[in-house]
């Protein structure tokens, strides 16, 4: 779920060296912050796929395109926002547990949300969540209570559905 005035961009590049730093310098260069950003090879070793969340009006967004789209290591620029896609970020999460009553009461939240644990510590467990923002949020807030010593994200990512989908 996407919040409002954030959007999620697809861009499709080449897969060579320095075509993050072009991209990442592109937004830094016009003021536009990036939320979140995560960048890996595709099917196809020598392309890449970034999915960067900005926020911005459309305004902001039509001149975000235009940039792009004049980088030479840039294929194609998607705004997934307004096509049905699914998108998804991982999180890890290393909570406080000071007794076995809270180990349990964490298990069983970790259950519920289907997360898994990754590590367990003599003081602390480490919680691997995969799922859509809201998800995620509701996990993160509940282990505030129990005292959250570490977090990572990996910022979300989407595809779009296929077309003509059959339900």
């Amino acid at each position: 779920m996407v919040e409002k005035n954030q959007h999620i961009i697809s861009v499709t590049v080449e897969n060579r060296s320095g075509v993050l730093a072009r991209i990442a310098g592109l937004f830094s260069a016009r003021g536009y912050n990036i939320d979140s950003l995560a960048v890996a090879e595709t099917e196809d070793p020598t392309v890449s796929r970034m999915s960067i969340v900005v926020r911005g009006d459309e305004k902001i967004l039509e001149q975000i395109y235009k940039q792009l789209n004049k980088l030479i290591d840039v294929i194609k620029v998607q705004d997934l926002t307004s096509e049905e896609h699914i998108e998804r970020e991982l999180v890890l999460l290393k909570v406080n547990t000071a007794n076995s009553n809270i180990r349990n009461e964490i298990v069983q939240l970790v259950n519920i949300f289907r997360a898994k644990i990754v590590d367990v510590g003599r003081k602390s467990l480490t919680i691997e969540l995969v799922g859509s923002r809201p998800k995620v949020e509701a996990m993160i807030d509940l282990m505030k209570g129990f005292g959250i010593k570490e977090i990572t994200r990996t910022g979300r990512i989407a595809i779009c559905r296929e077309a003509g989908k059959e339900k």
